[in-house]
């Protein structure tokens, strides 16, 4: 079936039976459609969850500007259709296509995945399966795209490494404009895929390709992958875009025409952050730390907000208030935004001295509340952790804030982290009801608090690598903990899955033997498991059981300092001498006290 004749059965035929059709149709405002006649390379950037998620990440945005900059490339969008799409294109046999044109992905010459969090696996097989490309990188042929994958996930890519050709490591601006171009020179030179993709191992140092490396034992247990043919690196190196600030930022994106999770104008001041929280993951990866200067994130908010008409700017970083230049920018941001009715919101604060001027800088018409990341409550734990923060600029901080209008901060706390006390959770409590007092004593009445709860999960290319995983049992019996110590009705407790923190600690911490468990999973029925109406923990730990993978071994048991892990050929900024020697810190500061479920 020819593209139009594809657009015109799904548009006429499929869309009238589904809910929210607009995610299917492609044509917003900020979309680059080209003649695939008229450019040498067709990408498509594949995002593994629904529209109204990938359409919200910031990363696809710009490397969808970045590529269709180039006159001799084309790049489209797919995202993962709902269930009632899945079942009309399987039930007519149609392939799923990109959003631009209309063309089945089988037709690109690169399909890309980001793997921006590990419970969207089961979605990529999805996407190949309805693209009808083959599930294992090793079963393709010649003329089949090459399926790159990215993303934060690509620090342990071992358990996607069955169904992924390639992997880039890093910033992906640096790397995917090589990758593509590599290809197509390799591709349009006529060789076989194997030796297409041997070659590509060999000349880029950020690529990994899984055929080409075998995992070794360490002590009866899964290491890191070797080389098994001379000329690839033992050890994968990222790619790191040395100048962030002459990279462009996205200021013509795609404007959805349903609403989605992130709906306004997003600017990604720095990358990197200058913490260095030892349960992070991001600070690592994200390494070394680099800023744009102010006058480029404010042309580009006004030609972003020129061209989308979007009435509130968001400010993009892992810790965005630790920028430089921030005064200065938010300051310049209030005076050229706050006449035209556009607000300012700062997602990822850091709770330091400048938190306590915060509520000024974004003294905008739109007070609805703070978003703050305290992790924890008090000051032993962050010593451990990592985390440069004190209670007297969180409090003062929120205290300024509800003397400016704001009535509402949401709070974002770990559970299960290495050392946790009784103490450590009641503090959780305390620290909610405490900024809610606040409320009652500077405006009158108690302010909203949102209490965030997530459970730890020690995340490869980090200190706490080494830990173990707290079990099922210890986080049920801290939320009971935390729930039993509320007291305020204007405090709400909102504590994450622990069925779905497991299964993402096991996806993290596998290694290559889980791609087995990943594919038995979504034979029996894995579909969208970030999503809590769909998820079914009983699939994957049947599927971890037939895969013969051990969760006791993956999750719950630490490891020696000389421990090799399945992700080790994977490099990062800093190295493994750094996570060792915060390792030794981190543990330095243990409390024999710990809390223990009854």
């Amino acid at each position: 079936m020819r593209n139009q004749s594809l657009k015109d059965f799904v548009v006429g035929r499929l869309l009238p039976q589904v809910q929210t059709p607009a995610q299917y149709v492609g044509g917003e405002l900020g979309m680059v459609a080209k003649d695939h006649h008229e450019v040498r390379g067709r990408l498509c950037l594949a995002f593994p969850d629904a529209y109204t998620i990938g359409m919200s990440h910031h990363g696809l945005q710009v490397l969808y500007t970045l590529m269709n900059g180039r006159d001799d490339w084309a790049c489209e969008r797919v995202f993962t259709p709902m269930l009632d799409m899945q079942r009309l294109l399987r039930r007519h046999e149609l392939p799923l296509f990109s959003l631009e044109s209309f063309t089945p992905l089988a037709e690109f010459d690169v399909l890309g995945f980001t793997l921006q969090y590990e419970l969207g696996y089961t979605n990529v097989l999805t996407m190949l399966d309805l693209a009808d490309i083959p599930l294992v990188a090793e079963g393709r042929a010649e003329h089949h795209p090459l399926v790159i994958a990215g993303g934060p996930c690509v620090a342990n890519p071992e358990p996607m490494s069955r169904f992924i050709d390639l992997f880039v490591l890093g910033d992906g601006e640096q790397s995917l404009p090589e990758v593509c171009d590599t290809w197509l020179k390799l591709r349009q030179s006529g060789g076989d895929r194997e030796a297409m993709l041997g070659e590509m191992a060999a000349r880029l140092p950020y690529a990994y390709v899984p055929r080409f490396y075998r995992p070794q034992p360490d002590n009866g247990r899964p290491g890191p992958a070797r080389p098994t043919r001379p000329g690839l690196p033992g050890l994968i190196q990222p790619a790191v875009l040395a100048d962030l600030d002459a990279m462009p930022l996205p200021t013509r994106p795609v404007v959805p025409y349903v609403e989605c999770v992130q709906d306004r104008i997003t600017l990604e001041i720095m990358r990197g952050c200058p913490g260095r929280c030892r349960f992070c993951q991001s600070t690592t990866l994200k390494r070394p730390l680099r800023c744009r200067q102010v006058e480029t994130i404010l042309q580009a908010a006004m030609e972003t907000y020129r061209n989308t008409g979007y009435n509130e700017i968001s400010l993009l970083s892992l810790s965005t208030s630790d920028y430089p230049h921030f005064n200065e920018l938010t300051r310049r941001l209030q005076q050229t935004f706050r006449p035209l009715g556009v607000s300012v919101s700062v997602p990822s604060l850091r709770v330091n001295e400048q938190l306590r001027t915060l509520s000024e800088l974004l003294n905008t018409d739109r007070r609805s509340g703070l978003t703050l990341a305290p992790e924890v409550a008090r000051d032993e734990m962050r010593e451990q952790i990592g985390k440069r923060i004190t209670n007297d600029d969180l409090y003062e901080g929120c205290r300024r804030a509800f003397a400016n209008g704001f009535s509402r901060v949401k709070l974002y706390f770990l559970c299960g982290l290495p050392g946790e006390r009784e103490v450590d959770l009641d503090g959780i409590v305390e620290m909610a009801e405490t900024i809610s007092r606040l409320g009652k004593e500077v405006a009158g009445r108690f302010a909203t608090v949102v209490a965030n709860v997530s459970n730890f999960v020690p995340k490869p290319h980090t200190p706490y690598q080494f830990n173990a995983m707290q079990r099922r049992d210890y986080f049920h019996a801290a939320r009971e903990c935390l729930y039993r110590q509320k007291r305020l009705r204007s405090v709400q407790l909102k504590c994450h899955d622990v069925e779905s923190s497991l299964l993402e600690g096991m996806l993290s911490r596998g290694d290559r033997r889980t791609a087995d468990a990943i594919e038995s999973a979504w034979r029996c029925g894995a579909r969208f498991d970030a999503w809590n109406e769909h998820f079914e923990s009983r699939r994957w730990w049947q599927a971890f059981a037939e895969a013969g993978i051990d969760a006791e071994q993956t999750l719950h048991v630490a490891r020696p300092l000389d421990a090799l892990f399945p992700w080790d050929h994977m490099g990062i900024h800093q190295g493994r001498q750094y996570l060792e020697s915060q390792q030794e810190q981190s543990a330095a500061h243990l409390s024999q006290e710990c809390f223990h479920p009854e």
